[in-house]
């Protein structure tokens, strides 16, 4: 397949970033079917970078030890543990697929979320973590995360699909309360990483334009059930509802924010390399503080709540999930 050939939200030069492409692409479950991934994912994001999610180098100081490493290897184990739940859950929803569009779309997705755990874990291998025994040192080292934050996310979700039978119901808290939450904590990442671990941010690159993908199609799956069975908004309102406050009861801050304060005492050994570089136009990354960056991640959340939930007929709920409180 030629550059030329892979869609543009497939391609890795011309893939918009994440926060643009989820707010702005339309796909559809009938578009992104399994044809679609074999070709535009597998032949072409893909190339070249199927194994270790880059096709760059890492730094030699990436793998000293110290706070900017520990940084990288706490959020690296997290994302893989998120990850590889996140496949387990949507099986449930490969299972519950009331059509083959919706099936083949959510095989495709249970594959992209099982290899981008494996490019996590890959390269937490690069950092200098042994191989042997790489698992069970991602589970250990992850065990509260799994248990605090991980457990009830996963359980929420499941348990819409499974035992409550209501797939678009699970469809809209995936997209909207999951990865539309997460989502732009990996836009944060990429561009983080960009110059001082130029692998990792090219794995968060990678990530971000299937979860593009996801979420795109996630949408539009709850779009067109809604413009079908417009009584069901009640329902919808309801669910997003029951996520906004599990999210209230979890320590995601506490978490996020112990790696961002490691990573802050990182950064002060490379001010050099980061002395001009903005994390977003008009603010160094180097005069961010931790808070600053977490409050950015929910600020992005918003604004792509903004755009997203009108654009599946539920406006109302843009109040109900913001995070930065006027």
């Amino acid at each position: 397949m030629t550059t030329s050939e892979v869609p543009i939200e497939a391609d890795w030069d011309r893939a918009p970033n994440l926060l643009d492409g989820a707010q702005t692409l339309v796909l559809t479950a009938e578009q992104c079917d399994l044809a679609y991934w074999l070709s535009a994912v597998a032949q072409g994001t893909l190339r070249g970078r199927s194994k270790l999610g880059h096709a760059t180098v890492t730094p030699d100081y990436m793998r000293e030890p110290g706070p900017l490493r520990d940084a990288l290897i706490l959020e690296l184990g997290h994302r893989s543990l998120s990850e590889t739940r996140a496949v387990r859950v949507l099986s449930h929803y490969v299972i519950g697929a009331p059509a083959v569009p919706e099936l083949e779309f959510f095989t495709t997705q249970v594959v992209d979320e099982a290899r981008h755990a494996m490019i996590f874990r890959n390269h937490l291998v690069e950092l200098g973590v042994p191989a042997e025994g790489l698992l069970e040192f991602i589970t250990e080292q992850g065990a509260d995360y799994t248990e605090r934050i991980l457990n009830p996310i996963a359980e929420f979700a499941t348990s819409i699909v499974r035992d409550e039978n209501d797939f678009i119901g699970a469809v809209a808290v995936f997209t909207i309360v999951i990865e539309g939450v997460l989502a732009p904590a990996a836009e944060l990442s990429e561009r983080k990483w960009v110059l001082l671990d130029p692998a990792a941010a090219e794995i968060a690159r990678g990530a971000s334009i299937d979860e593009i993908r996801h979420l795109s199609v996630g949408s539009s799956i709850v779009r067109e059930h809604l413009e079908r069975n417009p009584d069901y908004r009640p329902r919808l309102v309801e669910l997003v509802k029951r996520g906004r406050r599990l999210w209230d009861e979890l320590p995601v801050e506490e978490v996020v924010l112990h790696r961002e304060e490691l990573f802050q005492e990182g950064i002060q050994a490379h001010r050099e390399v980061l002395r001009d570089y903005e994390v977003f136009p008009g603010r160094k990354l180097l005069e961010t503080t931790p808070k600053e960056r977490y409050d950015l991640a929910e600020q992005w959340t918003d604004d792509m709540a903004a755009v997203r939930l009108p654009f599946m007929g539920i406006p109302e709920a843009v109040e109900i999930l913001r995070t930065q409180q006027s």
